[in-house]
């Protein structure tokens, strides 16, 4: 059930309570009953995560690609190229999050036989948030890197036109407060910030964007570009992603992407995706790997703090939000409160009737 706080200003979901009715949206919309299971599991735990911008907030838009058939609510991902440990996977249209699961799970099986293995994906949607499919990866044992295309909001270093998507890059090994979980853009922030800050008539932070003539802007109406992470350094970042996830696996660049929300009914948006996992096995052995794992990660946590804060290693603070939010609920914004208030509403019977199945 959804409860408004204590301060009245902002609306908290139960997390279980959103894996429902998160799934039976995405049923009632045509997706089979296990693989909605999964994209609202990815969701929540985005959002519990505090990942918020790659969350339950994508749901509605993910509803509406599949009833403008953007996505394929029966769509069969499809090996089309197998030389062992390289795979190219044909998405058939799928919601990205399913065909990111795919990918890694083929890359999984296949690197326990061969010690690495690389999985491309076309034709396929909106990936997510990265980390889903890395953190996956870790859970198997696995080093796991994911990369994805995206629509074009970023701008070269120095120049105006967006050319690159925010192009994220996730690593990840080890789980719980042994694992490491880097999930970033190669822009200074994603679009759906400057959304959020535009909706509550709050500036940019300096550096996040730039205007229609290349100058840095704070004004989210102004908002042309978005700045790439440190600069030339970030272009060259985003460049590298368009590499493996576009130009690797035969998908359309960045700057030939539709928007989310704005692809052609009927037609995939053609994103591509590329996730690649490595068996520390095949190198220092699990053992060594392990114990070299936490040597890195207590070595940063350990760092003498320059402001008394502690030194966090990525993955950290997104498990301190988790922490909480399994027992305060999932803040919402005001957009997807209203959007899961009337899911509440249509499917409370059917959310009442999986709630004891699951029991």
């Amino acid at each position: 059930m959804i409860r408004r706080t204590q301060s009245d200003t902002g609306s908290l979901l139960d997390e279980q309570e959103a894996r429902w009715l998160a799934s039976i949206a995405l049923v009632e919309a045509g997706v089979p009953e296990d693989d909605a299971d999964l994209v609202a599991d990815a969701l929540v735990d985005t959002s519990l995560r505090g990942i918020d911008t790659h969350g339950l907030r994508l749901l509605p838009q993910y509803l509406d690609e599949l009833a403008t058939g953007v996505a394929n609510a029966a769509a069969c991902p499809t090996v089309v190229r197998d030389r062992g440990a390289g795979l190219l996977l044909d998405a058939d249209g799928a919601l990205g999050v399913l065909a990111g699961l795919a990918a890694a799970r083929l890359a999984a099986d296949r690197a326990k036989a061969f010690g690495v293995a690389a999985v491309g994906v076309r034709n396929s949607n909106h990936f997510g948030a990265a980390s889903v499919y890395t953190r996956h990866l870790a859970g198997q044992g696995m080093i796991g890197i994911a990369v994805t295309s995206a629509a074009s909001r970023v701008a070269p270093f120095g120049g105006i036109e967006p050319l690159f998507g925010t192009n994220p890059i996730s690593v990840a090994a080890g789980t719980g407060d042994e694992g490491l979980a880097l999930d970033m853009a190669t822009s200074q922030v994603c679009f759906g910030e400057v959304k959020h800050r535009r909706a509550e008539g709050r500036p940019l932070n300096s550096g996040w964007a730039t205007d229609c003539d290349g100058r840095p802007t704070a004004e989210p109406d102004e908002a042309y570009a978005l700045s790439p992470l440190g600069g030339y350094k970030g272009q060259g970042l985003a460049m590298a992603v368009t590499l493996l996830g576009a130009v690797l696996t035969g998908s359309p660049p960045d700057w030939h992407l539709e928007q989310v929300g704005e692809g052609t009914p009927g037609r995939s948006r053609g994103v591509g995706h590329f996730v690649l996992a490595l068996d520390p096995g095949a190198f220092s052995g699990h053992e060594q790997f392990a114990a070299g794992l936490a040597d890195l990660l207590g070595t940063v946590r350990g760092a003498t703090p320059a402001t008394g804060t502690p030194v966090v290693a990525p993955g950290d603070p997104q498990r301190a939000h988790e922490r909480e939010r399994r027992v305060r609920g999932i803040p919402l914004d005001a957009r997807t409160a209203e959007v899961f208030a009337a899911l509440e509403t249509t499917f409370d019977g059917i959310s009442v009737t999986r709630k004891e199945a699951s029991r």
